[in-house]
């Protein structure tokens, strides 16, 4: 039963990563910056070597590798286009005879603050899957860490952004940073990111408290005090003597 729930979500997997990779194929042709594409996927691709590398032991629910799927989708139209000129507003335009910017008030070309909050949003659950299921990662726990996960690599993120921008300097650092003249836009950035994982968590733990029959003992559990004894110096001193 166990092998043929495993093969389930890898058959999943297969069938979603021959779906990215069509897209991934039809948008690495001709992209508007083929410099600043290669720099958008090498992370993409160190990621998925990762997931199918731990897939075998470690596979995720369909939830998560659903979730995961389309982030990546979304991801690879912005490194297509480099995400301060991907043309939703045209397209939106010719669909609806306005641009979506002139809807909502905007002034500039936002979709790199949609897709930070899509980080948070659709990544954090199949993060919370790894802290539940490593660490046991239960209660409070299994709800704050994949937001403070989500958190600190979106900081992350924007300080590998820097790095690269100040690398490679020139129009490839401009067109990989894409702050649009915003000096704000890192923590904007980030912002974004952590309402997303908040929304996440925040779903994700009402839906447990209404179906997890011991969802209060779990998280009273989880707040408890499992080694009383301090650490620090005092560990110390017990291994020495140990």
């Amino acid at each position: 039963m166990r092998w043929m729930q495993v093969a389930s979500h890898r058959s999943y997997l297969f069938f979603l990563t021959c779906l990215f990779g069509v897209e991934f194929i039809f948008l690495a042709i001709d992209p508007y910056h083929r410099k600043d594409w290669i720099l958008e996927n090498v992370l993409v691709v160190v990621f998925l070597l990762v997931l199918f590398l731990s897939a075998k032991k470690f596979p995720f629910s369909r939830i998560s590798y659903t979730l995961i799927f389309v982030f990546l989708a979304i991801h690879e139209i912005g490194s297509h286009y480099t995400y301060s000129e991907v043309p939703y507003d045209a397209w939106f335009q010719s669909a609806f005879g306005t641009t979506f910017n002139e809807l909502v008030g905007w002034e500039r070309n936002n979709f790199d603050r949609i897709v930070h909050f899509l980080y948070g949003l659709l990544l954090a659950y199949p993060i919370r899957e790894v802290y539940f299921r490593v660490a046991q990662a239960d209660g409070f726990w299994g709800y704050f860490l994949p937001l403070d996960f989500a958190m600190s690599t979106s900081m992350l993120y924007e300080l590998i952004e820097w790095g690269a921008a100040e690398f490679f300097g020139g129009d490839l650092g401009v067109a990989y940073l894409g702050t649009q003249g915003d000096v704000w836009d890192a923590h904007k950035d980030m912002l974004l990111a952590s309402i997303g994982a908040l929304i996440a968590m925040l779903i994700t733990l009402g839906l447990n408290m209404r179906l997890q029959k011991d969802f209060a003992r779990e998280w009273s559990r989880s707040l408890e005090v499992k080694h009383p004894e301090p650490m620090g110096e005092d560990e110390i001193v017990r291994m020495l003597k140990g």
